[in-house]
């Protein structure tokens, strides 16, 4: 139905009209605490004062402006022609008449309910569907002031307290959650609570910009499900474990080496379990490879705890080390400091599978490794079969500040849907320190959230606090879940703090005054996650005592280990690869030559269109010299070397991608990679024909 989907401005103006007109129950008094949780206006009506709670009435008499005079008419004329036969209507209405008219004459809990009601209940389901996140708890310090929005006051659409306890029918053809046809009838109170509990707790989800109803109805399913985020004991216990981990990582370093610049995780600990149960699940869906992007922000916590880097060799780095072993011919780069290091792991999961990790080394410049991330994940994809893209996937980790300024974001995002450069979608991470260096968000950005560029693209985007622990793992398992179904990105907004400076020797207090005193008294997540399992009882002081000393334990050892540990220059690299030559091995002069035969057979191919192939005569005249060349071996043009080499790379095996600004055609009309039929619009590509049964990735040529 298109009114289902009008705007929300559009849709509170009607209501404003129609409760003006008849007499509202809704006060315009704002923000004030009402003693009703779910009524945002300060004082109601009296019984004296108040409108009388809306009756039944004829189509016709209608006022509202979304069911004005004429379209009350027509409904009317809709509701007489299903009533003497339900098949003469489209199915929508079918369904319409049936649940709102249908149930009403049937069941006494809701035989009071008027179609104006229904309509204003589902605007008021809808408006929790799009502005639910605005009144979400997501600031786990308390600081950030947001208006309630105007539309999540049920007021609005003229209920009342005197409603709270009327039952009422929710039911809509084709959707899903509180909109779909087999919900039962519920109670005001009811809906209003489980849509609080969806919509306004710990998660803002975003996510009706969406245009794809199928893709809508898939998260409403998982968002309003009323017990989706039940854990049980052992579970609570494993995520336990790795925010222990993740805490005491940060403080043992802190402790070691009290100066030292290591741009710590303290106040986002949440990422380490987070990513955790992500690809526990990303494997349990048949990842197999994942490979992983981000910033210094956080980065030694990742190598350590999620990618497994020998806690022994990041302690000696910490602490100088000896000098690096050389490796004779292979190729090692001069490295880096510790945290742009990038290392890989084979890693176990929680559901006994395997999954293998690369945490690409990324330089000071933020983001910068964004493109090299999703490159590498595509060039996998490539090399490993894996067409329908589900095998390996990219994980990209931002910051706040970065995610909304810097351009190389934007410009990956808008690629990641083209043909040449899917990669099946990418989930971004973005730690949302909630201040860049010493920048506000209100000096950074223009846009409520750092994460609205990611709407251009239509990817669902959820904001998470920080200090709920297992509203984190749900949204980073439910982030999987996504990317394995739908193959597009998804981003998860972790609403955190930075406990210290932007390096542990800075002082952030000159800047965020007001923030930082907040966070000196602010307990850590573990300190809240613990206090939680323990007054639910399924977790004891003493079984908490236990991990702790587990823990503290093997950093200790890993320390002492530490002190004899032989770096090699090797270590730095984000994979060890067999058979990556050195700069001094690839330099050698080597004969590049290929046989004649080879090359007037290659040349043939490239220089052949199919019969029914109609270009353009200008480009057949260009190929005709070309084909001309190649037999004589005279007069060969740049472009036509080009393409042989193009072609014997192909045939001996390797993979070409060629790509840039307008390099099917080539700048100046020379290469014409690609060329189109004159009559059908069809394109055809040459080299994509030299063997039988050619990979149609093998030979790539984009226009991006």
């Amino acid at each position: 139905m298109g009114w289902f989907r009008a705007g929300s401005g559009v849709a509170k103006l009607a209501i404003r009209r129609t409760l003006s007109q008849g007499g509202s129950n809704a006060s315009r008094t704002r923000i004030l605490p009402s003693q009703n949780r779910y009524f945002h206006t300060t004082v109601f009506r009296s019984k004296a004062q108040a409108a009388p709670v809306p009756r039944p009435v004829p189509l016709s008499r209608l006022t509202d402006s979304f069911l004005d005079g004429t379209s009350s008419v027509y409904l009317e004329e809709l509701q007489r022609a299903w009533e003497d036969d339900p098949n003469s209507v489209d199915e929508s209405w079918d369904n319409f008449f049936r649940n709102f008219v249908g149930q009403a004459a049937t069941s006494p809990g809701i035989s009071g309910q008027t179609i104006q009601e229904s309509m204003r209940l589902l605007l008021l389901v809808r408006a929790y569907q799009v502005n639910g996140h605005m009144k979400a708890k997501l600031d786990p310090l308390g600081l950030e002031e947001r208006e309630i929005p105007e539309e999540l006051d049920p007021a609005l659409y003229g209920f009342t307290e005197a409603d709270l306890d009327r039952e009422f029918f929710l039911g809509v053809w084709r959707m899903a959650g509180f909109l779909s046809e087999n919900r039962p009838v519920q109670t005001l109170r009811s809906i209003l609570t489980r849509l609080e509990q969806a919509y306004c707790g710990s998660i803002g989800y975003e996510y009706m910009h969406i245009s794809d109803r199928n893709k809508c109805n898939w998260l409403r399913d998982k968002i309003e499900t009323p017990t989706s985020m039940q854990y049980n004991r052992q579970r609570r216990e494993v995520i336990l474990d790795r925010l222990i981990w993740s805490t005491q990582f940060e403080n043992f370093l802190a402790t070691k080496w009290t100066t030292a610049k290591r741009f710590g995780l303290e106040g986002g600990e949440t990422l380490i379990p987070g990513m955790k149960e992500m690809f526990d699940r990303a494997a349990d869906l048949g990842v197999e490879s994942i490979v992983i992007g981000m910033p210094h922000r956080g980065r030694l916590n990742v190598l350590g705890n999620v990618v497994r880097k020998p806690l022994r060799q990041i302690f000696s780095e910490f602490s100088g080390g000896t000098k690096p072993v050389d490796e004779v011919g292979l190729y090692t780069g001069t490295g880096d400091v510790k945290y742009h290091l990038g290392t890989s792991y084979d890693r176990p999961t929680r559901g006994g599978k395997r999954i293998h990790l690369s945490l690409v080394a990324n330089p000071s410049h933020l983001e910068a490794v964004d493109p090299v991330v999703v490159g590498k994940t595509r060039a996998k994809q490539y090399y490993s079969n894996d067409m329908d893209r589900t095998k390996n996937m990219g994980i990209l980790i931002h910051g706040d500040g970065s995610f909304a300024g810097q351009g190389v974001v934007y410009e990956t995002l808008h690629l990641s849907a083209l043909p040449n450069y899917a990669t099946g979608g990418t989930i971004h991470i973005v730690v949302n320190n909630q201040v860049a260096f010493t920048t506000d968000p209100r000096a950074g950005r223009s846009s409520q959230y750092c994460t609205d560029v990611a709407k251009a693209l239509s990817a669902p985007i959820f904001h998470v606090n920080g200090d709920d622990m297992e509203a984190v793992v749900h949204v980073c398992e439910l982030a999987a879940e996504w990317r394995q179904t739908f193959h597009s990105d998804v981003v998860v907004d972790l609403v955190c703090y930075r406990r210290f400076g932007h390096n542990e020797i800075d002082e952030p207090s000159f800047t965020q005054p007001k923030m930082y005193k907040v966070i000196r008294n602010h307990p850590s997540t573990l300190e809240i996650y613990q206090n939680k399992l323990l007054e639910s009882g399924q977790v004891t002081k003493e079984d908490i005592d236990k991990m702790l000393t587990k823990v503290n334990s093997i950093l200790n050892e890993e320390f002492l280990a530490s002190k004899d540990y032989v770096p090699k220059r090797r270590d730095w690299l984000s994979s060890h690869w067999s058979g990556f030559k050195s700069p001094e091995q690839l330099s050698r002069i080597r004969n590049t030559g290929v046989k004649p035969d080879i090359l007037k057979n290659v040349g043939k191919a490239i220089t052949t269109f199919p019969d029914n192939f109609k270009p353009h005569r200008a480009v057949k005249k260009v190929y005709d010299q070309r084909a001309q060349m190649i037999e004589t071996g005279e007069g060969i043009d740049w472009a036509v070397g080009e393409a042989l080499a193009f072609a014997t790379l192909l045939v001996e095996g390797n993979h070409v991608r060629l790509s840039g600004q307008d390099v099917e055609r080539g700048t100046f009309s020379h290469r014409h990679a690609v060329v189109h039929d004159q009559e059908t619009g069809e394109k055809y590509c040459p080299l994509d024909h030299l063997i039988m049964n050619q990979n149609e990735e093998m030979f790539t040529v984009s226009n991006r």
